[in-house]
């Protein structure tokens, strides 16, 4: 079971579910774990169940909503986990000690550059106890190399380990629009999105499933929709 941290203050549900959409479509057993502190991704799936915690399928993809950590999903289910992938979604240092998140597959790092988000996952970075190599993914207007050495700067000292690529999402595109529209119908789709966003979520695949081809994960995009 490979397991994958999605680390930072801003909101990580959509850019979790489309990556966890494709996986799925690669016949990929996927959770989702939202170890966050709000929750958000119970209010974007449309099934609400009336319990705290439980886990729902929405579009061949189970999402855990109400746990902490993995260890509270296989208490509720009372087996260990039977995933190829988790996906979890983390914007607390608690997550991040719970869900031993310096033993995990892969890790991102995942902030927009308003200050709420930048200081809010700093904070979370500050609370590593051993180094932790992450990748970033960056939501910005375009890239902007001042804004990665801002990011850089905020860091320093932290136990980080920053990967040497950065995965731009370019805000003010169109793709925002898109994800509400989709969140309205209760939809996953592509169609919608701009190519540069599912570029990023095909390269993002790539990564948690090396065993994937480019070819098989954009034919799978054309037809998500």
């Amino acid at each position: 079971m490979k397991k994958v941290g999605f680390i930072g203050g801003c909101d990580k549900s959509d850019l979790i579910m489309y990556v966890a959409s494709i996986l799925s479509k690669m016949q990929k057993k996927v959770l989702v774990l939202d170890a966050t502190r709000l929750q958000k991704i119970k209010y974007i799936i449309p099934k609400i169940e009336p319990a705290a915690s439980y886990i729902t399928e929405f579009e061949k993809i189970d999402v855990a909503i109400g746990f902490r950590n993995i260890s509270n999903v296989e208490e509720y289910l009372g087996e260990k986990l039977k995933y190829d992938i988790v996906l979890i979604d983390i914007d607390t240092a608690r997550a991040i000690k719970e869900n031993y998140i310096t033993n995990v597959d892969l890790n991102y790092f995942v902030s927009t550059f308003d200050m709420y988000s930048l200081k809010k996952g700093i904070e979370i970075l500050g609370r590593f106890e051993q180094p932790l190599n992450l990748t970033r993914i960056l939501y910005d207007i375009e890239p902007n190399k001042e804004d990665e050495e801002y990011l850089n700067f905020l860091s320093l000292g932290k136990k980080v380990v920053w990967t040497d690529e950065i995965i731009y999402f370019l805000q003010e595109n169109g793709d925002s629009r898109a994800i509400m529209n989709n969140q309205r119908l209760g939809k996953i789709k592509f169609s919608n999105m701009s190519s540069i966003f599912k570029e990023n979520i095909a390269y993002i695949v790539q990564q948690i499933d090396d065993g994937a081809t480019t070819k098989q994960i954009k034919t799978i995009i054309k037809n998500s929709d």
